[in-house]
């Protein structure tokens, strides 16, 4: 089918859900994307964080394959062996104990949430459940994380929202403490993506950690968009100087196949319990053979190219001098352009039509998350195009 067909059966079959932009993919190589015309647009997105190796990575394509033969999936009542290699990898290169596979990132953040509940009632029983999040934070779209979402945007509609969430201001160690009578954990994202990119200070954070610590309150950090190499690091909190209790991952994990999970440490290891949670897909062993290829393939020369391409894309942001251009922020290849003067979308939009894919974020930035494999010469092509863009606001 061509562009015209696959939108109008679009139309006609698929519930109209999303805002899609006008834009139909075929195929990709590398950080490139093709419609089935053949238009070439350079990938700032990769999925929204998901396609961390881009496209047609043989290696992690041979590792699907090859296990799609052996066998596609068991459920978690038999032992296998993808999800204990995967398992292994990430415990040791987190310092977390043990991992929980899930599906997606709001599947993991629930999964969080029901463990850090139970850690408290197993503990000190029934009254002290509450979570505590930030303003500005995204944690999902299931009735739960939409709750522990502190966006008013993202409340409509869907009332009654499960109780037990209340929200801090980001930064405010005192806001936060305010928060917190009655709570039994505080669930962080390190940089909010979908709240703007906007990481969140170190010494905030410490604070926040010690202050879990003096309390036993679990310490949940949402990890989701931020983790697998997104910021410079397996997971950002390795940044912060900080040991979480729970940390959730999904997005990248598995390289664009779904996979989700929770990394948990030795106190909250035995948390959850035969019959406390479960998931049927969890561990599926094509996405664990995937997620164990991206492991692989995040090397310590990779995760220092992410934090290196990442300052060489906000040097030249902002070595444009661009009025339209307020600030860039993030972490790695986790960037958001804060601008004024015109609409983020409107410049999406725009550089849609000269060949780049990009991201919003909040209310007023663009947001970047190329594969973490972009080649200096697609990162330049994209510049290239971006600073085009801005300079005809």
């Amino acid at each position: 089918m061509n562009s015209t067909e696959i939108k109008d059966l679009y139309k006609q079959k698929i519930m109209q859900t999303y805002g899609r932009f006008d834009v139909v993919l075929e195929r990709g190589e590398g950080s490139r994307l093709y419609s089935p015309e053949g238009r070439e647009y350079i990938d700032f997105t990769s999925g929204i964080g998901v396609n961390c190796l881009g496209y047609g990575n043989e290696s992690w394509a041979k590792a699907i394959y090859k296990q799609a033969l052996k066998l596609q999936h068991t459920s978690n009542l038999y032992y296998t062996g993808p999800g204990v290699e995967l398992a292994k990898e990430l415990t040791e290169r987190s310092g977390m104990s043990v991992v929980f596979y899930a599906n997606s990132g709001a599947e993991s953040n629930e999964g969080a949430i029901k463990l850090a509940r139970k850690y408290s009632f197993d503990k000190y029983g029934e009254g002290r459940s509450k979570i505590v999040t930030l303003y500005r934070s995204f944690h999902g779209r299931t009735i739960t994380t939409l709750a522990a979402t502190g966006q008013d945007s993202f409340h409509n509609y869907f009332y009654p929202f499960t109780e037990g969430f209340l929200h801090a201001e980001a930064n405010n160690i005192n806001s936060l403490k305010e928060a917190a009578d009655g709570a039994c954990a505080v669930m962080l994202e390190l940089v909010q993506g979908e709240g703007g990119v906007l990481p969140l200070d170190k010494d905030y954070v410490k604070a926040v950690a010690a202050f879990c610590q003096e309390n036993d309150l679990l310490l949940l950090t949402d990890e989701v968009q931020t983790g697998i190499g997104r910021t410079g690091t397996l997971f950002a909190f390795q940044q912060y100087g900080i040991m979480p209790d729970v940390v959730t991952f999904a997005k990248g994990i598995a390289g664009g196949l779904p996979m989700g999970g929770i990394l948990v440490n030795e106190k909250c290891a035995g948390v959850l319990s035969p019959g406390t949670h479960a998931t049927t897909f969890g561990g599926n062993l094509i996405a664990a053979a995937a997620a164990l290829e991206v492991m692989r393939q995040l090397t310590p020369e990779l995760l220092g190219a992410v934090a290196e391409k990442g300052a060489y894309i906000r040097d030249a942001i902002k070595g444009w001098n661009c009025p339209a251009v307020k600030e860039v922020r993030g972490l790695g290849l986790m960037l958001g352009v804060s601008v004024e003067g015109v609409k983020p979308v409107d410049l999406v939009n725009k550089c849609i039509d000269n060949g780049l894919l990009m991201l919003t974020a909040g209310s007023d930035a663009l947001r970047m998350l190329p594969p973490l494999t972009i080649t200096y010469e697609e990162l330049d092509k994209g510049l290239a195009i971006l600073k085009k863009v801005l300079e005809e606001v």
